[in-house]
């Protein structure tokens, strides 16, 4: 069994450097079970040292010149050679049980896909109560938090990856194929919630609550279309940092 973990990364210099090593550290759980790993980075057209931390760090480094999530996961998912993907979010910091955790789920041959509920660091009140709403959601629906998700090669592969047509939300189109497909093959999608991944609150930080919510209300409006447009989704796309 070989993990390939992939992380998409735009100008990520300040925590990059951080995640990576918790995400080593903890990819131990996955050699005391014997099974290889590799740790892929995805320079997402970084203007920044993401690139540099990500090669001192050991990662294979790949290069995606149009800004978008959604393709900076498909390269890296791209130059995997691993029988299972792993994607977390460069500002985020798994553990070792969460990763046990996982591999806990892929040695059971039930599941196609997962993801894990999410914490956001610090103490912020407001900012709590809608992640444990969309901790809630996650887990009724099955659906994955982009932060973090892990799914077969295989399955990734015959779906297609990530849609290209989506700037924000391209998880959930994810993870709606990917149950659709885990139905046909009698599989499921399990939402892990002992351990909950740590991903940093820097856009609380970096965006006021209005910008926050207007792109919430675009995307409402639109019907979702507000998401194929980069303009609309600047919360993940302007290069604050």
């Amino acid at each position: 069994m070989k993990i390939s973990i992939v992380i998409p990364a735009f100008n990520e210099e300040r925590l990059l450097g951080q995640s990576l090593e918790r995400v080593k550290a903890s990819a131990g759980s996955f050699a005391a079970r014997g099974w290889e790993w590799e740790l892929i980075v995805c320079n997402n057209n970084s203007t920044d040292r993401t690139a540099a931390i990500a090669e001192a760090a050991g990662a294979k480094v790949v290069f995606e010149p149009i800004n978008q999530i959604a393709r900076a996961r498909n390269a890296g998912a791209a130059a995997a050679t691993g029988d299972w993907l792993l994607f977390i979010d460069a500002d985020s910091q798994p553990t070792s049980e969460l990763f046990s955790d996982v591999g806990d789920q892929i040695q059971s041959s039930k599941f196609l896909a997962g993801g894990a509920t999410v914490r956001l660091e610090g103490e912020y009140p407001f900012a709590r109560r809608v992640t444990a709403l969309w901790n809630s959601i996650s887990r009724v629906c099955r659906l994955m938090a982009g932060s973090f998700i892990f799914c077969e090669m295989q399955a990734f592969r015959e779906i297609g990856g990530f849609s290209k047509e989506l700037f924000a939300s391209e998880e959930i189109d994810l993870s709606k194929r990917l149950k659709k497909l885990a139905k046909r093959r009698g599989k499921k999608i399990v939402i892990l919630t002992r351990y909950p991944l740590l991903t940093s609150a820097r856009k609380l930080h970096l965006y006021s609550l209005r910008e926050h919510l207007r792109v919430v209300l675009k995307a409402t409006l639109s019907g979702g279309k507000s998401l194929t447009n980069r303009e609309a989704c600047h919360t993940w796309y302007d290069g604050r940092r």
